[in-house]
């Protein structure tokens, strides 16, 4: 079980000792001592397995959510994009948690194999361990801490179990203050002191001041935030900036021809890996230097020199007098395009923007615009508290003059940073206010085509800068691109559903004696459509019901499936035995000429005399629940696939159906999937019968479908479902 009672940092409520139970502790070690708990566990856990960085998150008390509580070694800044994190997402800090087990990234390229998003942002050599913090009895949250690039690629036995037993001790104390009611403690990140003060302050002695100043080269000393704490004279000459504008300042935002990204970037890479680093940029208006990063626990040194190898240089030159995005944002430009490759459909993408690009930019609501036969179409919107508002733009003519038609029709950006200035240009709007005031229009432009218009309200006026609308125009790329790759799945999809619906029956028709139902799941992989069929079949005065499994999940084997339903229904109008139903079958798909095969099981009904009669190719055998709620296999003889071999002949077993009985027809993908033994999936599915057996049949069909339907491992569904069940009424 998942709990999230604690969801920031709290107050102690235990002895301060590790290895002290409750009820040794004395009753003044039980109350509230005001001790930043997780400050503390997380530095005594690094400690102890010589880690640099890491941070602890909590579960969220009301929504499946881990929230960075506090973090050490390295700014916030480099975990940015994950400062809040579902539980489900695919990171290291969500599986340990999800999971309850230690999770393991040995290094640079197994990061980029096993979590290609946090790779992307954080393209350098180090190793990560994820723990959860938990109980036998909840979650709290995790743990995640880092090593240099230099760490084995295994974590050793004593860095586990010391990860671990420090991870369990802190679910104890987060546990123990729940039950208390302690309210949240704040705690700060743990983080060197910034060094900002003279050159003898931060030496030490006036005399190692005098003797740095002395040497030709320059030197920087940066705290863990990247601003400066010390930098002697030859620094300042070859950056040609004072002293006194440095101290105190990051250092690429106080030498303007070194406010780019890729500068930044070396700083970020020297800190986590806690590698030298090195680059060389370019003075204007000619003069290059080299910059040698040495990093520590504690900050960097930095060494500037004049480069030597100018020549070997072909890096662009960065404008003097730009100001290009800062790497923050570029993460989490970055994590989005990562996050995007992973949106299947439409509204994956609008809930992806409302998750990554609004909060980003400030943005409190958001519109997703496109288009169909000339008409403007709500593909999904998040923040309005009417949803109406939004809605009656559905349908409205391109031809009308508003904000989002006009984007639409000319590819156009447009930025309105009060309400005054959308109604001037838009006088129409007067008429449909929805709460905001400031709003950005965003076309979505994938392969030089507009496929929508994305819509950002903010609740303030807002100014947009003009690095900021470079920053949207560059993310609405990005969501074009998504965009565009989920309309086509999702037409894909509707065309799929519509054909797997066509050649399925629409309705079960009334049976003499006999009560039925049938559900359908598609498999999670391929195009939603696959080979799996049933029907029920009322000819002569009795009942006939028919299940079965075409091989494949595409158009050919749907169509195939179609055929061997249509063929079924005929041969069984014209009054053959069930054998011969299957014998039948069996030769018109080989005279197809198909490369498929089917599993199939043919049953004619008799409730009036209390029997079945059933026939068999290949299939799973069904399951037959008695009145008194015994549930059995029945074992029938049975014939090879259809489609194998035309000889081949399908015997009959008749089987006793009293009233009450309950006959279950399913095919392989409601009992199989990897991993999962067969026969203990069957005596679970048998279990389950027996439990729920008297349930109203629709009621009894949901519920042997929903586990299946709704997976909580994240695995992919590879089987259709069919199922469908009889029951042979009193």
């Amino acid at each position: 079980m998942f709990r999230g009672q604690v969801a920031r940092p709290c107050e102690e409520v235990v002895g301060v000792s590790d290895g002290q139970s409750s009820a040794q502790a004395p009753a003044a070690a039980r109350t509230p001592v005001g001790r930043p708990v997780l400050s503390l566990a997380l530095a005594s856990m690094m400690d102890e397995v010589h880690a640099h960085s890491g941070a602890v998150y909590l579960l969220s008390p009301d929504q499946p959510v881990l929230e960075m509580a506090v973090m050490a070694g390295l700014p916030r800044a480099f975990a940015a994009p994950w400062e809040r994190v579902g539980l489900s997402a695919p990171i290291p800090v969500s599986d340990a948690a999800r999971e309850r087990r230690l999770v393991w990234v040995g290094g640079e390229e197994e990061m980029a194999r096993r979590y290609p998003r946090i790779a992307v942002v954080l393209p350098y050599p180090f190793a990560l361990a994820a723990v959860p913090v938990a109980t036998e009895s909840a979650v709290y949250g995790a743990v995640f801490v880092t090593w240099p690039g230099a760490h084995p690629p295994e974590l050793s036995d004593r860095e586990r179990e010391h990860l671990v037993a420090a991870c369990g001790r802190l679910a104890v104390r987060l546990e123990r203050a729940a039950e208390h009611s302690v309210p949240p403690h704040p705690e700060t990140d743990l983080l060197a002191s910034p060094l900002v003060g003279g050159m003898a302050g931060t030496l030490g002695t006036v005399e190692a001041a005098r003797m740095v100043s002395r040497l030709p080269y320059g030197l920087v000393s940066l705290d863990l935030h990247g601003r400066i704490g010390f930098v002697n004279a030859a620094a300042a000459e070859l950056l040609n900036v004072p002293v006194s504008r440095l101290l105190g300042t990051q250092l690429w935002a106080s030498v303007p021809w070194l406010n780019d990204p890729v500068y930044e970037d070396r700083y970020r890479a020297a800190l986590l890996s806690q590698h030298t680093a090195s680059f060389v940029a370019l003075r204007p208006p000619g003069e290059w230097l080299s910059f040698r990063l040495y990093p520590s626990t504690t900050g960097l040194s930095v060494r500037i020199t004049r480069s030597r190898a100018v020549s070997e240089m072909n890096r662009a030159v960065p404008p003097a007098d730009g100001k290009p995005s800062r790497l923050v944002t570029m993460s989490q430009v970055l994590d989005l395009a990562g996050a995007l490759t992973e949106a299947v459909g439409v509204q994956d993408v609008v809930q992806l923007v409302a998750d990554e690009i609004a909060p980003a930019v400030g943005s409190q609501a958001l519109v997703v615009l496109g288009s169909r036969a000339n008409r403007l179409r709500v593909l999904g919107h998040r923040g309005y508290r009417d949803a109406h508002v939004v809605e009656r733009f559905d349908g409205m003519p391109l031809s009308e003059p508003t904000p989002g038609t006009q984007v639409l029709r000319t590819g156009v950006p447009a930025f309105f940073e009060s309400q005054e200035e959308l109604e001037r240009l838009y006088p129409a709007r007067l008429a449909t206010p929805d709460g905001f005031a400031a709003w950005a229009y965003l076309p979505l432009i994938a392969q030089g085509r507009t496929v929508g218009t994305c819509v950002l309200s903010y609740a303030e006026p807002h100014h947009f800068p003009t690095e900021e609308r470079a920053v949207m125009t560059s993310m609405a790329g990005l969501i074009a691109q998504a965009l565009e790759r989920a309309l086509l799945y999702d037409a894909k999809h509707r065309l799929a559903h519509g054909l797997q619906e066509a050649l399925l029956p629409h309705s079960l028709p009334s049976l003499p004696g006999i009560e039925a139902a049938a559900r359908y799941v598609p498999a999670t992989q391929g195009m939603d459509i696959g080979g799996d069929f049933y029907d029920v079949v009322a000819a002569q005065g009795k009942a006939a019901a028919v299940i079965g499994d075409v091989q494949g999940h595409n158009v050919t084997a749907a169509g195939l499936m179609g055929q061997v339903r249509t063929a079924v229904r005929a041969y069984t109008a014209v009054g053959q035995a069930p054998e011969e139903v299957m014998r039948s079958t069996n030769r018109l798909l080989l005279d197809l000429g198909a490369d498929l095969f089917a599993s199939c099981l043919y049953l004619r009904l008799d409730p009036a005399h209390g029997r079945a009669v059933m026939s068999r190719a290949g299939h799973p055998p069904p399951l037959l629940r008695r009145p008194d709620g015994r549930v059995r296999v029945l074992d029938l003889a049975g014939g090879p696939l259809l489609g194998v071999d035309a000889s081949a002949v399908y015997p009959t077993t008749e089987v006793a159906l009293a009233p009450g009985s309950l006959l279950v027809l399913y095919t392989d993908g409601l009992v199989e999937s990897p991993g999962t033994d067969f026969e203990e999936a069957l005596a679970e599915l048998g279990g389950r019968l027996t439990d729920a057996g008297e349930q109203p049949l629709d009621e009894l069909a949901d519920s042997l479908v929903h586990q299946e339907r709704h997976r909580t491992d994240g695995e992919e569904r590879l089987d259709d479902i069919a199922l469908l069940l009889l029951r042979a009424l009193e």
